[in-house]
C-alpha cells in the first residue's frame, strides 16, 4: 500500500499541520479524527488495513487530517462562541487549504468523500452539509450531531455560529435549492449502533432521520443492534461494509 506522511503550513491555523495519505489512486476521503485523536489514528486502530483491498485497488485513498477539536468543541474552559471561532478557522483550514493541497498530490479535482468516527463522524456529516461542492459522499459512524452535547446546555444563547454547526438543527432551517439539490445528488451515510456508549448519539441521529425525510434527501439512516458498541471493533466492520455498496 501507498504511504505518504505528509504536513503543510497552514496560514488560517497559524501552524504546521499533518497528514497522512494512505492509497495511490481513486476517490480521496478525508478522514476526521475521533475525539482527542490524532492523524494517525485510522490506520493505528485498524481502519486503513480493515480497507485496504479498495485502497490497494485504487478505488479509495485516504487523507487523515490533523484535529483542532481540543482548541473548538472540546475545550470546555472556553464559551461555547469562542469555540465556534476555534471551529471556524479550521473549517476555513480544511477547506482553503487542506482540501488544495489534496488536490494537488492527486490531480483530484471532483467530489471528494468525508468520513469519521464518533467525533469525527460530526465533522464529516456538518462539512458534508456545509459544503456539498467539496464532499459529495459522507459516511459518518457514531456520532453526535447535535452542538448542545459540547456544552451540556440546553440553548445556544442565540449565537448563531453555535447554530450554524449544529447539522440536527440547522438542516432543519436550509431550504436553499443550491444545498437541496446537492444533498440530493450526494451519497448520505449515517450509521450507529444500539449498544454500549451510543445513547448520546441516538437523539440527533433519530432527529436527522426526520428531517432528510421531511425534506425528501435520500440518506441511508443505518441501525446495528443492541450488541453494537461505540467501539473501533465495530467501526472496522462498518467501513468497508459502507464502502462497498457505494459506486466508486
Amino acid at each position: 500500500m501507498h504511504v505518504e506522511f505528509l504536513s503543510h503550513w497552514s496560514g488560517h491555523l497559524g501552524r504546521e499541520m499533518n497528514m497522512n495519505r494512505y492509497g495511490h489512486a481513486g476517490i480521496p476521503v478525508v478522514v476526521f479524527a475521533s475525539s482527542g485523536g490524532s492523524y494517525s489514528e485510522y490506520a493505528d486502530f485498524g481502519m486503513v488495513e480493515a480497507c485496504k483491498d479498495l485502497v490497494e485497488a485504487g478505488k479509495i485513498q485516504f487523507f487523515t487530517v490533523t484535529s483542532i477539536d481540543k482548541e473548538s468543541w472540546l475545550a470546555d474552559w472556553k464559551p461555547m462562541h469562542d469555540r465556534a471561532l476555534a471551529h471556524q478557522a479550521y473549517e476555513q483550514y480544511i477547506i482553503n487549504e487542506a482540501i488544495p493541497f489534496i488536490k494537488h498530490k492527486t490531480n483530484w479535482f471532483d467530489g471528494m468523500m468525508a468520513t469519521g468516527c464518533s467525533m469525527g463522524a460530526y465533522h464529516a456529516l456538518n462539512f458534508f452539509l456545509q459544503h456539498p461542492d467539496v464532499f459529495t459522499k459522507v459516511i459518518a459512524l457514531s456520532g453526535i450531531y447535535d452542538a448542545r452535547f459540547f456544552d451540556n446546555s440546553q440553548d445556544y444563547d442565540n449565537d448563531s455560529l453555535v447554530y450554524q454547526n449544529s447539522p440536527a438543527d440547522y438542516i432543519w432551517n436550509q431550504n436553499d435549492g443550491w444545498f437541496i439539490d446537492r444533498y440530493r445528488q450526494g451519497d448520505i451515510i449515517v450509521c450507529t449502533g444500539l449498544g454500549d456508549w451510543e445513547q448520546d448519539g441516538l437523539p440527533s441521529f433519530y432527529t436527522l432521520k426526520h428531517a432528510f425525510e421531511e425534506k425528501n434527501i435520500p440518506a441511508w439512516f443505518d441501525e446495528w443492534g443492541a450488541d453494537v458498541a461505540h467501539d473501533w471493533v465495530w467501526w472496522r466492520q462498518q467501513m468497508p461494509f459502507f464502502l462497498e455498496q457505494m459506486n466508486l
